[in-house]
C-alpha cells in the first residue's frame, strides 16, 4: 500500500489542519495550516522541491485526510435562529 509522504490531517475543531511529513517510519509535524500558502511554506522549509506543485497540482506527494483538499475552516452550523 502506498502512503504519501506529506499528510494534511483532518480539520481541527477550531479550524486549520495539521501538516506532517512521513519519513523513515516516523511522522514529523511541520505546523498547523490555515490556508494553502501555509502548507506550501511548511514544505518549502522542509526542503520539498516545487512545493507549489505538490500542494496545488495533482501530486502523489500529498495525502489530504478527512475533508477534501484545500479546506481549512469548519462550515458554520446550519441553524435557523428566529
Amino acid at each position: 500500500m502506498h502512503h504519501a509522504p506529506i499528510l494534511v490531517h483532518p480539520l481541527a475543531p477550531a479550524g486549520g489542519r495539521r501538516v506532517s511529513l512521513r519519513a523513515e517510519g516516523q511522522d514529523t509535524v511541520l505546523g498547523l495550516a490555515f490556508d494553502d500558502a501555509d502548507v506550501i511554506e511548511f514544505l518549502r522549509r522542509a526542503g520539498v522541491p516545487d512545493p507549489d506543485d505538490a500542494v496545488l497540482g495533482d501530486s502523489e506527494l500529498v495525502e489530504w485526510q478527512g475533508e477534501g483538499p484545500h479546506l481549512y475552516a469548519a462550515e458554520p452550523p446550519d441553524t435557523d435562529i428566529p
